[in-house]
């Protein structure tokens, strides 16, 4: 087990969405949309790296000293998946983890573990033709209101006529 998955499944147990850990601070879980500071000591940068190049594929850690920056999924079987930034900043490496869950939340679920979600939200799911486009930076909730509106219409209005692209500069691209 790598040392990180102790965070992880404190995550699980705790219900939270995202774990951040960043050089110089404890360690910050978001339950419910607040941050909470868990406690554990100052995270230092050589311990921090560390721990994070533990899970990360060789090919990503290359990419991370190229640029300062790099995306990746992680699992730990049987508990949960997490989407994983890790970033450069004034005080040394930090990242960010957002857990997938393994089910499509519904809109009703998700406001009951996190927060209410505008009702204009619902109402995409029900227009016959037209463009979203969701953006915002990085962390900002743009896949969980994907998932959601996607399961909304799935649920109401089934698998037909769905485009789906990342954002520019993504190398993702899904058709359905």
């Amino acid at each position: 087990m790598a040392k990180i998955d102790a965070f992880f499944n404190l995550m699980f147990e705790q219900s939270a969405s995202d774990l951040h850990l960043s050089s110089g601070n404890p360690p910050i879980l978001r339950i419910r949309g607040e941050l909470q500071r868990v406690d554990f000591p100052p995270l230092e940068n050589d311990s921090l790296k560390a721990m994070l190049y533990e899970i990360t594929p060789e090919y990503k850690i290359k990419v991370f000293e190229e640029t300062g920056d790099v995306d990746f999924g992680y699992e730990i079987p049987n508990i949960s998946r997490f989407r994983a930034n890790f970033f450069n900043q004034k005080n040394g490496v930090g990242a960010v983890f957002r857990q997938i869950p393994s089910k499509v939340v519904s809109f009703e679920d998700f406001e009951k573990i996190e927060a209410p979600l505008p009702a204009v939200l619902k109402k995409f799911t029900m227009l016959q033709k037209g463009l979203v486009v969701v953006t915002g930076p990085t962390g900002s909730g743009q896949s969980t209101n994907l998932t959601l509106t996607i399961g909304n219409l799935f649920k109401h209005r089934g698998r037909r006529g769905l485009d789906l692209l990342k954002g520019v500069g993504g190398d993702d691209q899904a058709r359905g």
